[in-house]
């Protein structure tokens, strides 16, 4: 197994302060603390579905709307994921989960091709409501942010459902244990027949 996946990121702007933590073999986590309950509510979901020792603390314009702070902490938790991740050697790269929520249904795909790619079918349906001022396209922004910056192909798929909260909770999920198979070291090889991610 390749040595300290872990990582630790800060990113400070006129808009947000954050500090994201990762560790890609161990379960320990801290509750995260960034001043949105429902935002941090979802990060806590991602941290114990997918195994991960997950970190995320900080502030940001909250007064304003969530969307800079759920935007940036996509940012640095991709950045944390890229730099824990390494050359990528070993890891099975790739993962898949479908989770069910009530009447949601949600699966989405990853791929640690060091290539970013988002496609969220849910900004194509009719989603409806917040939850706690987060909206699907607030995870939209969370998602692109986490792809560009991690270098993740991630496919998002909601089968059923049309409420927020519901929608949002299980595509959290579902995003977890897809990140949990993907970042699996199951070998001394690179998952690519370019010798390269």
């Amino acid at each position: 197994m390749p040595a300290h996946r872990t990582a630790a990121v800060t990113r400070t702007t006129g808009e947000t302060d954050l500090t994201v933590t990762l560790n890609l073999d161990s379960p320990a986590y801290d509750a995260p603390a960034t001043g949105h309950p429902f935002f941090d509510h979802m990060l806590d979901a991602l941290a114990r579905h997918s195994r991960l020792g997950l970190s995320v603390k900080g502030q940001g314009d909250l007064h304003v709307e969530p969307h800079h702070l759920i935007e940036d902490t996509g940012i640095t938790l991709g950045q944390a994921l890229t730099q824990a991740l390494g050359d990528r050697r070993g890891t099975e790269r790739y993962g898949s989960a479908f989770v069910p929520m009530d009447e949601t249904l949600a699966h989405v795909v990853v791929d640690l091709s060091g290539r970013a790619h988002l496609a969220f079918e849910p900004e194509t349906l009719d989603v409806w409501g917040t939850a706690g001022g987060m909206t699907h396209y607030h995870l939209r922004e969370f998602l692109r942010g986490f792809c560009n910056h991690g270098g993740v192909t991630l496919h998002v798929r909601l089968l059923a459902g049309r409420e927020a909260h519901h929608v949002i909770e299980a595509v959290m999920k579902a995003l977890a244990r897809a990140l949990r198979d993907a970042v699996r070291v199951t070998s001394d090889d690179l998952a690519s027949t370019k010798g390269v991610l």
